[in-house]
């Protein structure tokens, strides 16, 4: 961002955007899902794959592959035996999650207990930390 331009047109118009600010956030979400009345006013001029897609912040991808790959990484990290956060895990709750079915649309919400254990144990190996219990 600090060298390039992101452009939303039309979602620039500053008059569109003083008109969405003051409606309802029951309008907003009249078919119980973030962005309805945005989808309805596109429905027409979008293919519904685009219209129905689920809303995701960049970067991120709703890839079910990546949340397999995480899953596997996950796996390995389990069954190793020796990765630093182990000892912060609770083993049978991360067994039951790599168990589970992985989500048809993977979202940030379903990716978090999959991530954060993965990065904390990164950060662990990458900086030499050790946990005493």
């Amino acid at each position: 961002m600090a060298v390039g331009l992101e452009v939303r047109v039309p979602f620039c118009d500053h008059r569109l955007v003083e008109y969405v600010f003051n409606v309802s956030w029951s309008t907003k979400t009249f078919d119980g899902r973030e962005k309805s009345l945005l989808r309805a006013a596109g429905r027409e001029l979008l293919p519904d794959s685009i219209v129905q897609r689920v809303k995701a912040p960049y970067p991120s991808t709703q890839d079910s592959g990546y949340e397999k790959n995480l899953r596997d990484k996950l796996t390995e990290v389990v069954s190793g035996g020796d990765a630093p956060i182990l000892p912060l895990l609770d083993l049978s709750r991360v067994r039951a999650l790599l168990e589970s079915p992985v989500s048809e649309a993977s979202t940030q919400v379903t990716r978090i207990p999959l991530e954060v254990p993965l990065w904390l144990n990164t950060w662990l190996e990458t900086y030499g930390v050790t946990i005493d219990v």
